[in-house]
């Protein structure tokens, strides 16, 4: 019983934190990361406790990849969702801050509330020598830019 209730709980907390207006890339980045960790630790665990962990992980994960991404990376990951091969993985390294990512996008879909177009992707970081996966969901903005959703 307290399964049904802490899920539901801890996503919306998740997206509540990543869809605040003044949230910045780290916050947004520990949203997505607190509820795919939820998700995870859920289906692998069967019970509160492996949900708590996933959670705390999934947070402290996103937290840190958010927070890495500067302007050129931010960049990069746009030009994936926009024109990158389903399945296929981008890779770049910064100049500045020395981190690389790859980034694995989905398939392209439209999303049933908004009507956005939407792609999901896996974004694989190395960050001071640290490999930091995480998974984010991005959508068209009316200005024709994605924006990373919880």
């Amino acid at each position: 019983m307290k399964q049904t209730i802490l899920l539901p709980a801890l996503l919306s907390l998740a997206i509540l934190l990543s869809s605040c207006a003044g949230a910045n890339k780290a916050q947004v980045g520990a949203g997505g990361g607190a509820a795919a960790g939820a998700l995870i630790g859920q289906a692998i665990g069967h019970n509160t406790e492996a949900t708590l962990i996933g959670a705390a992980v999934g947070t402290m994960l996103g937290y840190m990849v958010g927070n890495e991404m500067d302007k050129y990376d931010r960049e990069q990951l746009n030009h994936v969702y926009e024109r990158g091969v389903s399945g296929q993985t981008n890779a770049w390294r910064n100049p500045d801050s020395g981190n690389s990512y790859k980034v694995t996008p989905q398939p392209a879909y439209t999303n049933p509330t908004t009507s956005q177009p939407c792609r999901q992707a896996e974004i694989q970081a190395v960050i001071d020598g640290k490999v930091e996966t995480t998974y984010t969901t991005a959508c068209r903005d009316q200005n024709g830019h994605w924006q990373l959703q919880n």
